[in-house]
């Protein structure tokens, strides 16, 4: 490592005394005592302040993030409706409408994707609709029959 031969304050030559180690030895030993101790580390603050400084700016110019959006699919059985906590009657109506019967065929029976995985065998994620195939297999053909990709609740919600 390069040291100083001269006093970066006032330009006299630096004595040295021996092969020893000393840090913030470029000054001579009457800067050292008019400086004080903080002329050691005065580029060391400078350089801190300045780091501060373009972080305070940077947070500052950074722009807002934007607004969260959820979307879902067109093809989506879920209503649009909020869920409603009341209780619930299972007692068949005639006046329903679709979206309350696709909700209640959702509830009796699922769907899985059935495309065919890296190891061979179909995919066993659930998915909204019959035909449909999970994010990772979309535009995939299932590999078992239409009619294997339900599943059948086995106790119907109550």
């Amino acid at each position: 490592m390069p040291r100083a031969n001269f006093c970066v304050e006032c330009g006299e030559r630096l004595a040295r005394n021996g092969w020893s180690v000393r840090l913030g030895d470029r000054f001579c030993g009457h800067c050292a005592r008019r400086l004080g101790t903080f002329a050691r580390f005065r580029s060391l603050a400078i350089f801190v302040a300045m780091v501060a400084a373009a972080f305070a700016v940077g947070r500052y110019m950074r722009p807002a993030p934007p607004p969260l959006v959820i979307q879902r699919q067109a093809n989506s059985p879920l209503p649009d409706t909020p869920v409603e906590l009341g209780p619930v009657s299972h007692a068949p109506d005639s006046n329903r409408d679709h979206k309350s019967s696709v909700a209640s065929v959702a509830n009796n029976e699922g769907y899985i994707c059935g495309a065919r995985t890296q190891k061979g065998t179909p995919c066993r994620r659930r998915v909204h609709a019959a035909g449909d195939r999970c994010f990772q297999h979309k535009g995939l053909a299932a590999m078992v029959p239409m009619d294997k990709l339900v599943i059948k609740a086995d106790n119907p919600v109550k």
